[in-house]
């Protein structure tokens, strides 16, 4: 057993004996769940003037309407985009980058005096909409094992705490003070919390980065344009309008598309493989309910509240009253969010989902008959918020425990779409059950009481619906050892077809003898520092060139697949993990652009070191051609090297007797490969293996000219034995130099084309000027002594008769 280290530079260990101290966890969350508040207190700030736009503006209702649509619009796009640069280039940067874009926006509608400024500062302030999924994502990055459960649950749960809380705030302002000045309070709450988060928030292991899914960003963008749009102003618009149809039939066309292209991509911006795994995907569809039943509660029970006392079922109550009596079930909701994470802890989080689907149904169903004071609505609210806490608690455990860490800020955003999704469906079947249900008052059109009923039915109803999903939901998910279980990446790893390396084995009945054959796995002398019922493995993750990888994720989950410790390898690629208990571990390698790799291994007593290579998924292949004796191209033996883009020699082949050669197993990225054949001159070729493609290349040997004859000397031309010959090229650089034979007779092979300069010595040089060409065959014989040369050229091919 080994003493306690440091982390390695670069490396984050997730248990809760190594997770670093150096920012204490209270204060991370509550930085956190701030700026989650922050972003839907945002969002609601607008609610109390937006009947008054029109006047505060001098515009239309309809056009004044897209101070809210933009933000809308804004955050669907911008959400999935956002979650993938976080798994990129890393959580933090991102969620500050989202809280100054919030700030922006809100100074500019602070500044605005005119619809359309407005509408761009709120659609810069739905650029913020990421802010929770990445706050969520970071949370399993920086916080130990036992705290990530209630600290993203409560994370979650700020989406409807702030809403609720954000409403009579609004309310307040706006009857006191001049409309401006609720920008400039989300301006200045935002640069709070960007300052919170810039200085007191710990940044996270570098990821390996990657590219960015341009294709993909805007074909999702204008799928949600086209659908959210509609779904928004089809009441508007009417339903049969040709702008409405035309927009959420292309919608649905577009979505199809994008959706075909990420399937075929190396790296989408959404991975629907994963997402369409069954925790996930249905997790999903409950995420899209409950942003249905969330707002429906935040459409009805404030108009309920302000409708006047005429109508026989108004309460005649202001703004500032309706927002008041939505307080409890912000803070409810943040009770339940704590409560479920630990029903997850104990249960699984699947438990918890169920539970809050029915404390939600239940709420709905009693404001059906509890709506005639504001009290009652307060305490229907407080039951709602509550199933909703217990719900937006379970979802990001659910998602979490069900992706690689590589993808949770992707995923959580992903989620986080879906749910705005369903908010944008909410108010649309709302919009279009109250028109239908409208009774005319003093001349005046207002929603009935059946109406509001009817939406209170439809929300009861799809949360007993998210009740049966999640009843499906596979599997019993806990999060007391970590949110990501190891088996989530061990499948991937099978399932990509990559080297199984131990994984088949995953059987917890897996007799002992048959982990003494893991490769790269062997025991190290112990210590005897740490406590007895700890032990420590550790090691390096290289490339398959041999080269140290850095970032790689390393995650060891025990023999019922729950995770017990994650690292990201430093600088040199090692990592350094620990184990409670002796025992069977899985331990899963991953990395972008590289095949995951898991083996398992065995903690007999001793600190173990287990050293992994991955290897890559791209392919190289091709042919090298040369010319055969009819002087035609064909396929030619040679020798092949590929050199990576450091100048290390990555592999080598020969070719068959055709000239074919192939590379597997490739890391992502750009080559040289360079040819040398039996002859000709050798060729080089810059080569990009990209993902999970196959590159063709063809190389073509060229032979360079041959340069021979001989050198005499004297009236009688006797041959001149050692002469030193020369050759120059046109730049008068030396090209090569050789010695006569015996004989006199000399000879410069592969030679590149071109014009030099031929010199002889040995008496009076002789220089002569010749031209030679590719794969061509020159005689030229010197005489020294004299002004006289003799040349004798042709033009000769392999086969060919030589003088």
């Amino acid at each position: 057993m080994s003493s306690p280290t440091p982390d390695p530079p670069g490396q984050h260990v997730a248990t809760a004996a190594a997770t670093p101290s150096a920012a204490p966890v209270g204060r991370i969350v509550a930085v956190l769940a701030l700026a989650g508040i922050a972003v839907s207190l945002m969002q609601t700030l607008v609610i109390p003037i937006v009947s008054e736009l029109p006047a505060l503006l001098g515009s239309t209702a309809a056009n004044t309407a897209w101070a809210v649509t933009a933000t809308l619009l804004a955050g669907a796009i911008v959400t999935p985009i956002a979650g993938r640069l976080g798994d990129m280039i890393g959580k933090r940067p991102l969620l500050m980058v989202s809280l100054a874009m919030m700030v922006i926006g809100s100074v500019v509608c602070a500044l605005a005096d005119s619809l359309v400024p407005l509408v761009v500062g709120r659609a810069l302030q739905g650029f913020a909409a990421g802010v929770i999924p990445l706050g969520i994502s970071l949370m399993r990055d920086v916080l130990p094992a036992e705290r990530v459960g209630p600290s993203t649950a409560l994370m979650s749960a700020s989406l409807g705490v702030g809403g609720a809380l954000g409403l009579p705030a609004a309310a307040l302002i706006a009857d006191n003070f001049n409309w401006h000045v609720l920008f400039w309070v989300a301006a200045g709450l935002g640069a709070v919390v960007l300052l919170l988060v810039a200085t007191l928030i710990p940044g996270t292991p570098r990821r390996p980065g990657g590219r960015l899914d341009v294709v993909g960003a805007l074909g999702l963008s204008g799928a949600l344009v086209g659908l959210l749009l509609g779904v928004s102003k089809g009441s508007a618009w009417g339903w049969t309008s040709g702008r409405t149809l035309a927009l959420l039939s292309g919608g649905v066309l577009l979505a199809l598309l994008w959706g075909r292209y990420e399937l075929r991509t190396k790296q989408p911006l959404v991975d629907l493989r994963t997402t369409a795994k069954p925790q996930v995907l249905l997790t999903n569809l409950a995420s899209l309910l409950f942003g249905f039943s969330l707002f429906a509660m935040s459409l009805v029970f404030p108009q309920l509240i302000q409708l006047p006392s005429t109508t026989g079922y108004g309460l005649g109550k202001s703004m500032l009253v309706a927002g008041l009596a939505m307080i409890p079930s912000g803070l409810v909701m943040m009770i339940g969010a704590g409560i479920s994470s630990k029903i997850t802890a104990t249960y699984g989080a699947k438990v918890s989902l169920m539970i809050g689907a029915l404390i939600t149904s239940i709420g709905y169903v009693l404001g059906i008959v509890m709506m005639g004071a504001v009290w009652q609505l307060s305490i229907v609210s407080g039951v709602i918020g509550l199933g909703i806490g217990f719900a937006y608690g379970a979802l990001p455990a659910l998602i979490m425990s069900a992706v690689p860490v590589t993808e949770t800020a992707s995923a959580n955003s992903f989620n986080t779409l879906i749910r705005s999704v369903g908010t944008s469906v909410s108010s649309a079947v709302a919009g279009a059950v109250l028109a239908a249900s409208a009774t005319t008052l003093g001349g005046v059109s207002v929603p009935s009481q059946n109406g509001f009923r009817t939406i209170l039915g439809v929300a009861a109803g799809t949360a007993l619906v998210a009740l049966l999903i999640a009843a499906c939901i596979p599997g019993r998910q806990r999060v007391d050892s970590q949110l990501a279980p190891a088996a989530a990446i061990a499948s991937d790893s099978l399932e990509s077809g990559a080297p199984r390396s131990g994984a088949e084995e995953l059987e917890p009945a897996l007799p002992e003898p048959a982990l003494q054959n893991q490769h790269d796995t062997h025991p190290v002398p112990a210590a005897s520092s740490l406590p007895t019922s700890t032990w420590e493995v550790r090691g390096t993750v290289h490339t398959d060139a041999v080269r140290p990888l850095a970032g790689a994720v390393v995650t060891i989950a025990d023999s019922a697949g729950r995770q017990i410790a994650r690292a990201a390898t430093g600088a040199a690629g090692e990592y350094h993990l620990t184990v409670p208990v002796e025992g069977s571990y899985l331990v899963v390698v991953a990395a972008p652009s590289l095949s995951p790799r898991a083996d398992l291994v065995a903690v007999d007593g001793n600190d173990v070191v287990h050293d992994v290579t991955l290897t890559g998924r791209a392919a190289l292949s091709g042919q090298v051609l040369g010319r055969s004796a009819s002087e035609e191209r064909a396929g030619t033996p040679a020798r092949l090297t590929l050199i990576d883009t450091t100048g290390r020699v990555v592999a080598s082949a020969t070719t068959d007797d055709l000239g074919n050669f192939a590379f597997c197993g490739l890391a992502g990225g750009s080559y040289v490969l360079s040819a040398r054949g039996p002859v000709g001159r050798p060729i080089a070729r810059q080569v990009v293996a990209d993902g999970d493609t196959e590159v063709f290349v063809e190389l073509v040997l060229t032979r360079g000219a041959t340069l021979k004859g001989t050198v005499t000397a004297g009236g009688a031309e006797h041959p001149l034995p050692e002469a030193t010959v020369q050759l120059v090229d046109g730049l008068g650089r030396l090209v090569s130099v050789t010695a006569a034979a015996s004989d006199g007779r000399y000879e410069f092979i592969d030679v590149p084309g071109g014009t030099y300069t031929v010199s002889a010595s040995s008496h009076t040089p002789v220089p002569t000027s010749v031209s030679l060409k590719e794969d061509g065959l020159v005689y030229l014989d010197l005489h020294l002594g004299d002004s006289s040369v003799s040349v004798s050229s042709r033009v000769h091919r392999e086969g060919a008769s030589t003088p």
